[in-house]
């Protein structure tokens, strides 16, 4: 994104890439087919389900004045919008807990004053809104989005381990009030006495951990070694929603004499109740409020608006990291000013409005990859066997799918065609292959087993379009009309969703796996180099990595801190823009600009890991206790669970020509050494026979050096 503050130019520039590829967005998701739905019924579980729990919230907070109906028709009516009208499509809208937090606090000032009152206390916040899009329009003009360049990798994934925290905080708050007695409630009522009530929180705790446990199960439901591969498929793709709908089903159980309102469900009127639609036509009494409160609605709306711009800018950079490696334009300035149109309509009928939402923004895009890989994938197998069919060579197999790979990139019509190309092939694979005898001979699926390896050779790609957001959107209105079936759903399974949502964020954010680094033991370490693992563990010093580990906790802490303090803790997005300064200013002087760089990199790169041999393995083994094997960091980066990563290999093939001929070039040297690992002898304090005893290879220089992972300082 370009940097520019002249006034209009930044939604001039967005518009202008946005327009050309407008097409492309819609014809993409068509061309997917049914598969579109598969990420579609994940962002939607993904999005409606908080935005229920946030209505149940607002419910109790504004006595019944804004119900899940209203938080229901917000999501829908400003995802449809922005589907259709917006600038980045992977963004998704919804009604956040920031936003609960400040209409709540508006109800209780409001409630207080007698020339207000809750009869005016929608009118007032109407007129908050059209200040807070006056705002956001100035914000936009003025091209204050580009400041979000400036945010790196530091800033955006410690407000995405914060949202994690504060999701999981609501998970362990839910549960916690299910042994409590509901407000507004009859104590006296049979299943309000203390032995049901303690009945009813078990139960809470079996519904919420069941579903946080399959959900998580089922989302790698494509490595199982049972089923079939299209029931596989099915499980991964859909298993999440048929988690909710198993455990609904699961809390009727209970039967007999157990009291009505065990386990307790969600509460919230239907659309067409008596009373239910007051607020829609909230602008007649719009000019009933005193003028006062009309200029001091200016307040509470500087406020807004500052949280809507740090969210809703966040939450679209984060739905396109550069290792998601998109390829159409971003849409910072325009897309803020059209969520300030948005929080005018909102505001006009009485809903509270809806902004870009964080983890749902980066989940959404994070299943359009999985999207792409499948198609991808179904493409280069069926290309790999019809090869194998006809006697082709490793090498020829290898080109034919580079082939089919390019042939399905469809660069748009102002772009050059991509140069992306498919990964190397293992060394284990040219092991097998030469160990035939010739590396020219015809393969086949025991030398190259192409349904277990091709997810190892295909970049990341997304499915960038514009039909999933507007499906989802779809839905969630759709569950307006649906509320007496979601009224069966219990409470404890929404708090269950919300602790799988807090987990499902965590792989991938490079913050957290250093903290599980941390919790390593010392003579574990190498488990790390073994597999798939970030760059800096091999450029940085250990001793960096946890200091600088340890401060982004700490200031992880501080932030979740600022969030308990009442109406000033939604100002915690301050303390995450603080990092901008922070980061260029004063961490400089603490840490070395080249281990800054690399620990806090633009782009998520990682090294390939490295084969060993058994005897090093071994001689380490005994040094440690088997009774350590749980505590074993299970990779730097959890393969199995579709994280988004960038492989760093010396030996990366270049991915704009056919490879087959390159492919022969690396032949000679991919023997050599393999069961030698430069990164476990230098643990054991062995000399390195290729670097003559100084150092080992950099996958990311090709110099040699030493290793740091098991440095002390």
């Amino acid at each position: 994104m370009e940097e520019t503050f002249v006034p209009f130019r930044g939604i001039r520039n967005d518009l202008q890439g946005r327009f050309m590829c407008y097409k492309q967005d819609w014809t993409g998701g068509l061309k997917a087919g049914f598969r579109i739905l598969a990420p579609t019924t994940y962002i939607f579980f993904a999005s409606a389900i908080p935005v229920i729990s946030f209505g149940e919230q607002l419910e109790r907070d504004t006595d019944g004045v804004l119900t899940a109906v209203q938080t229901l028709a917000s999501t829908a009516l400003c995802g449809i919008i922005h589907s259709i009208l917006g600038g980045q499509p992977l963004l998704i809208l919804g009604v956040a807990e920031p936003t609960v937090i400040m209409y709540t606090f508006m109800f209780n000032f409001a409630k207080n004053r007698p020339d207000l009152g809750s009869k005016l206390f929608l009118a007032w916040t109407g007129w908050v809104c059209v200040w807070t899009a006056i705002l956001l329009f100035l914000l936009a003009i003025l091209g204050a989005c580009s400041i979000i360049n400036r945010f790196t990798r530091l800033a955006g994934e410690l407000f995405g381990l914060l949202i994690a925290m504060l999701f999981m905080q609501e998970a362990i708050k839910g549960l916690v009030h299910e042994f409590r007695i509901p407000e507004r409630e009859n104590p006296k009522s049979v299943q309000f006495q203390p032995s049901w009530r303690f009945a009813n929180g078990m139960f809470a705790l079996v519904l919420s951990f069941g579903l946080l446990l399959t959900s998580l199960k089922s989302r790698k439901a494509r490595s199982w070694r049972y089923g079939s591969g299209s029931l596989r498929g099915f499980v991964a793709d859909y298993g999440v929603p048929l988690m909710v709908l198993i455990w609904s089903a699961v809390s009727y159980i209970p039967a007999g004499n157990v009291p009505k309102g065990i386990p307790r469900r969600l509460f919230s009127p239907n659309p067409w109740s008596p009373g239910a639609y007051e607020n829609w036509t909230v602008i007649k009494d719009m000019l009933s409020v005193p003028v006062i409160y009309i200029i001091g609605a200016f307040i509470p709306a500087t406020m807004i608006a500052v949280l809507y711009y740090f969210d809703h800018s966040v939450a679209s950079q984060l739905a396109q990291q550069k290792e998601f490696n998109l390829r159409k334009p971003p849409s910072f300035h325009y897309d803020l000013l059209l969520l300030g149109f948005m929080v005018i309509i909102c505001g006009l009928i009485g809903i509270p409005p809806s902004n870009g939402v964080i983890p749902q923004s980066p989940m959404h895009t994070k299943s359009l990859a999985t999207l792409k890989h499948q198609l991808l994938r179904n493409r280069l197998v069926a290309t790999a066997r019809r090869c194998m069919k006809n006697n082709a060579s490793l090498g020829q197999v290898y080109g034919s799918m580079q082939q089919a790979y390019q042939q399905m990139q469809t660069p748009l019509k102002y772009q050059e065609p991509s140069a992306r190309g498919l990964k190397e092939l293992k060394d284990s694979t040219f092991q097998m292959a030469s160990s035939m005898g010739n590396i020219n001979a015809p393969v086949d699926e025991t030398v190259f087993d192409v349904e277990k390896e091709i997810d190892d050779l295909l970049p990341v790609e997304v499915k960038e379009q514009r039909l999933s957001n507007l499906l989802q959107a779809t839905f969630v209105g759709g569950c307006v009309a649906a509320m007496p079936f979601l009224k069966m759903i219990p409470t404890s399974v929404l708090w269950g969703y919300f602790a799988f949502m807090a987990v499902e964020s965590l792989p991938g954010n490079q913050c957290w796996e250093r903290i599980l680094l941390l919790f390593t033991a010392p003579t574990r370490r190498y488990k790390v180099l073994e597999e798939y693992h970030a760059a800096f563990v091999e450029t940085v010093p250990f001793k960096t990595i946890a200091a600088f580990t340890i401060f982004q906790t700490a200031y992880l802490f501080v932030c979740f801190g600022i969030t308990w303090i009442p109406i000033a803790g939604v100002l915690f997005p301050l303390m995450i823009m603080f990092l901008v300064p922070v980061r260029q200013y004063i961490l400089p002087k603490f840490f070395k600009g080249a281990h800054l760089q690399d620990l806090d990199a633009a782009e998520y790169e990682e090294a390939p890991a490295l084969p060993f041999n058994l005897a090093t393995e071994r001689e380490m083994s005994r040094q440690a206790s088997f009774a350590d094997d749980v505590e074993i960091l299970d990779g730097i980066v959890t393969r199995s669970r579709g994280e988004i990563r960038h492989i760093c290999s010396p030996k990366m093939a270049s991915s704009a020509t056919t490879p087959s001929k390159e492919f022969k070039s690396t032949q000679s040297s991919l023997f050599s050494d393999k069961i030698y690992s430069p990164r476990l002898s230098e643990l054991r304090g062995e000399p390195s026979p290729q670097n003559g005893g100084n150092g080992q290879f950099s996958p990311r220089t090709g110099e040699a050096r030493s290793s740091n992972l098991a440095k002390s300082g």
